[in-house]
């Protein structure tokens, strides 16, 4: 590690220790040999030499003590040399070049210093007050001819490798700025953004950061507008997601009956309104018939235009007089069959499928002891009544939730937990069974087949007595639901080879086609629309409501 001689401070390098020696001790130190001039530096002090001791010569001193300057053979090779003079210990203070081995032959060019002669006299009426700052560096000098050696320095240590000439030239401006131009000889200043040729290096420093500055407001400026593009996108699909939700609630609403449209009676209403524009109701036929219904939603009775009875027993004397394919026939007890009216038609399946239900146990005794099944049956409007009733009592709470705790006045839908809730506050047992997945072939649900089969089968075993092909059992019907709509299961017929069918009372079937099944001329042909084969029932999910007894008070409770 290099320590300095003079204040032995130790440097990491070689470089740290010449520029300790100058800035430290050298520069701080030199003083003018030929007159009181000191604290200058050493550019400052040779300028001062060459210019105003220039008629004293140095060659002819008779003792020289050189001092290589610490940048003198990094960069320029300069030397101060200074001798005391004979005549009176006067010191005299030169600059020189340093000497390379090629020059000693006496073929070396022109020296730096006779090459700066024309400069320096040139530049002798300058002013002293004024400074100069370096154009490739923070350098700040106080003569312009300093500035000119330290120039030529930064230009000799970046030459161009192919040694081409280079001129500097110092122009002091009047407003006292320096300009440095730099002219390389067989060398084109290109722009490598644009290629753009520049006139000198300076030009082509300026143009290169405008291109920088361009190229940084166009990044930013590219950046807020993707960040506000995209925040305007993000804005519009909110609102295109918020408007879409809210037509797909409404259309829910509609679609559930939960609009506030109306409910049995406006329905009923509007169709006779339109009955009568279309010609096919006189007024006096409306007004009559609008008296009858609002009695009829009085008494809470259905109107029983749409009721068809005797159907079980009519398709069991069918089943009777014959079978075909072998074909051994299971069938639930007497029921009514209840068609959509015009007040319910689109979304009342589920209380007519009620009303089927709850006239097969009116006739059943186990189910009427407890006298609380109603005497006749229920109008629409008044099984909506039983079902909020319900649920006051805190039967499904997260089912009333759905529709407010409200059912009356609207037109909504109800599907198997309602009716488990209806069944529940009557004090019957009743049991939901969900067949959330297709489990055959082609979606199609065999294990739901196959389960009402047994539910009908295994309650009328025989013991060891061969069966009867066609039974009609004490059992009631079968709620069944799937989306968007729900069935009554009144049978099931099982074939020959294995296969099983449902026979289904769909509030759909009109009253005219129901009213078929009891003819005495009574066809196949006449139950096909009853008949449902596995590849007919093939939603995704379907639900099955079965009562299977009474409840006690504490069962209810519980």
């Amino acid at each position: 590690m290099p320590v300095c001689d003079i204040c032995s401070e130790e440097l990491s390098c070689d470089s740290e220790l010449k520029t300790h020696l100058l800035l430290t001790h050298l520069e701080n130190e030199v003083t003018c040999p030929l007159c009181s001039l000191s604290g200058v530096t050493y550019y400052e002090l040779n300028f001062h030499i060459s210019t105003a001791h220039s008629e004293m010569g140095s060659e002819n001193s008779p003792v020289t003590t050189e001092l290589q300057h610490p940048e003198g053979d990094l960069e320029t090779g300069a030397s101060v040399s200074w001798s005391p003079e004979c005549n009176g210990g006067a010191k005299k203070l030169n600059f020189r070049p340093a000497v390379k081995n090629s020059d000693l032959d006496g073929t070396h060019e022109k020296t730096q210093e006779d090459k700066m002669e024309p400069l320096h006299r040139n530049l002798n009426s300058l002013s002293r007050g004024r400074t100069f700052s370096c154009p490739l560096c923070n350098l700040v000098c106080s003569d312009c001819l300093m500035l000119q050696e330290h120039v030529e320095l930064h230009f000799q240590a970046h030459a161009v490798s192919d040694g081409a000439l280079v001129c500097v030239c110092v122009c002091v401006c009047v407003c006292v700025c320096v300009c440095v131009c730099v002219c390389v000889a067989g060398a084109v200043l290109v722009c490598p953004m644009c290629e753009v040729v520049c006139d000198d290096s300076w030009s082509l420093q300026e143009h290169v950061e405008l291109h920088l500055q361009c190229s940084h407001a166009d990044i930013d400026g590219d950046l807020q507008f993707a960040q506000k593009l995209q925040e305007e996108e993000e804005h519009q699909r909110k609102q295109e997601e918020a408007k879409r939700e809210a037509e797909e609630f409404t259309q829910l609403q509609r679609q559930f009956g939960l609009d506030n449209g109306g409910g049995y009676r406006k329905q009923m209403e509007r169709s006779l309104e339109r009955a009568v524009s279309r010609g096919h109701m006189s007024p006096a036929e409306f007004h009559m018939k609008r008296v009858e219904m609002m009695e009829t939603l009085g008494s809470g009775l259905d109107e029983g235009q749409t009721r068809t009875t005797g159907l079980l027993s009519a398709m069991f004397n069918f089943y009777q007089r014959g079978i075909q394919d072998g074909a051994r026939v299971w069938l639930c007890s007497e029921l009514e069959h209840f068609s959509s009216s015009d007040g319910d038609r689109g979304w009342g399946c589920g209380y007519r499928n009620f009303q089927m239900l709850l006239s097969s146990l009116q006739r059943l005794e186990q189910y009427t002891i407890l006298h609380n099944l109603p005497d006749s049956f229920p109008s629409i409007p008044r099984v909506q009544a039983l079902i909020e009733a319900a649920w006051a009592e805190g039967i499904d709470p997260q089912g009333a939730s759905q529709f407010n705790g409200r059912l009356r006045g609207t037109r909504a839908w109800i599907g198997a937990t309602e009716i488990y809730s209806v069944l529940t506050s009557l004090q019957l047992r009743a049991r939901i069974i969900d067949f959330h997945q297709p489990t055959g072939p082609g979606d199609t649900h065999p294990q739901l087949f196959q389960w009402v089969k047994n539910y009908f089968s295994l309650s009328t075993t025989t013991g060891g007595r061969v069966p009867p092909r066609v039974v009609k059992t004490n059992l009631p019907p079968i709620y069944l639901q799937h989306q968007g709509h729900s069935r009554s299961i009144v049978g099931v017929e099982e074939r020959r080879n294995g296969s099983i069918c449902m026979l289904l009372f769909d509030p759909g079937c009109s009253p005219a086609d129901m009213r078929k099944i009891l003819g005495p001329n009574t066809s196949s042909n006449h139950l096909n629309r009853l008949r449902k084969f596995p590849t007919h029932l093939k939603h995704q999910q379907y639900q099955v409501v079965v009562v299977e007894g009474v409840l006690s008070k504490e069962e209810k409770q519980v």
